[in-house]
């Protein structure tokens, strides 16, 4: 093993992958369709125009935006919808940029096991180039991050996962492992022929902030996050755990697989 791709939001800042939420249900209020959390959640680690775009998919959004305007959401009004997202997103990012605990630990013990750190994001790179200062600033300063908006596409292709490769010079794919809270981010690695890591209670599927998460009666806790672990399972993880604090036994145990002559596709 010589590397990891980490996720942003949800896997090591923003505890709950809270800021594109937010952001997401503001800007269809102001249309006057108001959206739930969970329709603002459900695309998300997608390049955020995609994002947005599947959100307007949605069978329930579409037919309250049908009542409101009597036609489907149209390109244009996607178009002019992300224009208004893109400030907004920023504008609040460095209200949600906290580094997640446990996450600067984590990322040393990568280190010392040698591994470079990559990363991806659903964020713009305008949107990143507020962020990632914001990040170092915290601590956390990855060697490598590709935007959705550096490549043809966002996730689930792995063009972002290439790109990172390239920047730090490894190969092969197997040599890496991608770490996210989404369903995505696991289809972007598997997409690569990577191992995966999925992240069942930092992030997006479980979606509470982490006092919100401790308070949380225990039955109910263990079943949220057996749901979550279910959704990145199913995505193809290879293994789920709470956070990426949890992650450097797992570094070590791929790493023991990989020496064993296993790969992700086995």
């Amino acid at each position: 093993m010589r590397g990891v791709i980490l996720d942003w939001a949800g896997t090591t800042v923003d505890y709950g992958s809270f800021a594109p939420t937010a952001v997401f249900m503001d800007l269809f209020a102001s249309r006057g369709v108001p959206i739930t959390a969970a329709q603002a959640r459900a695309p998300m680690g997608l390049m955020k125009k995609d994002h947005l775009q599947a959100i307007a998919d949605n069978p329930e959004v579409t037919r309250d935006w049908l009542l409101v305007y009597g036609h489907k959401p149209t390109e244009s009004e996607i178009n002019e919808m992300f224009a208004d997202f893109v400030p907004r997103q920023m504008h609040c990012l460095e209200e949600y940029a906290g580094v997640i605990p446990g996450v600067l630990q984590a990322v040393a013990s990568f280190r010392d096991l040698g591994l470079k750190i990559g990363s991806t994001t659903g964020y713009t790179r305008e949107m990143m180039d507020v962020l990632v200062p914001i990040a170092r600033e915290n601590g956390y300063t990855p060697d490598s991050w590709v935007s959705a908006t550096d490549v043809p596409a966002g996730r689930p292709f792995p063009w972002m996962i290439y790109q990172n490769a390239i920047q730090l010079q490894i190969y092969p794919m197997e040599a890496f492992v991608k770490i996210g809270d989404t369903v995505v981010d696991i289809e972007e690695g598997i997409n690569a022929g990577m191992w995966t890591i999925g992240l069942s209670v930092t992030g997006n599927l479980m979606g509470l902030t982490e006092k919100e998460v401790k308070e949380l009666p225990d039955q109910v806790f263990k079943e949220r996050r057996e749901s979550a672990a279910k959704e990145l399972y199913k995505a193809g993880a290879h293994y789920v755990v709470d956070g990426l604090a949890d992650c450097p036994l797992i570094l070590e145990e791929i790493n023991y697989r990989i020496k064993q002559g296993e790969s992700p596709r086995d």
